[in-house]
């Protein structure tokens, strides 16, 4: 919006670099949507080019045993929705797979791909982000079929005594509760960091070092470091007492130099 009063002096000058600087601007919009528009072919075409290689990867994932859960394990922000039961029932997932829509923009969808197992029935569980009839951010997913009493979503609230509320607090809501939770599509936090950070590379993720090992390592490190410490301190306390003989020594010597002086 122009302003409603502008200083009598220059005014006209003023009023008219605004509505130049409005031209322009309009100008920088236009080309901004356009290359929004060139972009999105860009990112199409590559998508469906990536698509053979995530499969190859797919199938060599699936000669690593424990691959996913490791990896969803060893990311800070998915490991700290974990629960030691979540874990375990991660434990029996084989796939991942991410899903772009054609056209990017309107959604994607996650697919975990499990073994039989101990707590559903579900050979699938997929949660889609999309957008609705009236454009707004949208979600669904699978509905899991829990075996009976292990339903990990309830669990924590059923099991817990008063004596272990506190406890109770600190464990996090089961990993499982996403597949329920359709609050804010527009800003899943996990979907994105499973679709924009683990899905191009998880990997990295798997590679990564446990902190524990390194820990251990640093102690047995520290360990040895104090040992060579207490083994040159001998070695000055030994260099020490050699010289103080050294010097008792040289004083009984002078001693008998003396004593032959006065004969």
């Amino acid at each position: 919006k122009l302003p409603l009063s502008l200083p009598k002096k220059g005014e006209k000058e003023q009023q008219e670099a605004i509505e130049h600087i409005d031209e322009v601007q309009n100008e920088i919009d236009r080309l901004n949507e356009q290359a929004s528009e060139e972009i999105l072919k860009v990112e199409q075409k590559y998508n469906k080019l990536r698509q053979p290689f995530f499969q190859k990867r797919s199938e060599l994932i699936a000669k690593i045993p424990n691959f996913w859960v490791t990896t969803f394990v060893n990311h800070p922000q998915v490991s700290a929705l974990l629960g030691e039961e979540d874990e375990e029932a991660l434990h029996y997932l084989t796939r991942v797979e991410v899903t772009e829509f054609e056209d990017i923009k309107s959604g994607y969808r996650i697919d975990f791909y499990f073994d039989e197992n101990p707590y559903f029935e579900n050979k699938v569980l997929s949660k889609e982000f999309h957008l609705n009839e009236s454009g707004d951010p949208s979600s669904k997913s699978t509905e899991i079929k829990w075996k009976s009493g292990k339903d990990l979503t309830k669990r924590s609230s059923q099991t817990q005594n008063k004596a272990s509320r506190k406890r109770q607090h600190e464990e996090p809501e089961s990993f499982f509760t996403w597949f329920t939770d359709h609050s804010d599509a527009g800003a899943d936090e996990l979907g994105e960091v499973i679709k924009d950070d683990i899905w191009p590379n998880p990997l990295q993720y798997y590679l990564v070092p446990d902190m524990d090992d390194e820990e251990g390592e640093g102690e047995e490190d520290d360990d040895d470091d104090e040992e060579e410490e207490g083994l040159e301190d001998i070695d000055e306390e030994g260099d020490e007492d050699e010289g103080e003989e050294d010097e008792d020594d040289d004083e009984g010597e002078e001693g008998e130099e003396d004593e032959g002086e006065d004969d």
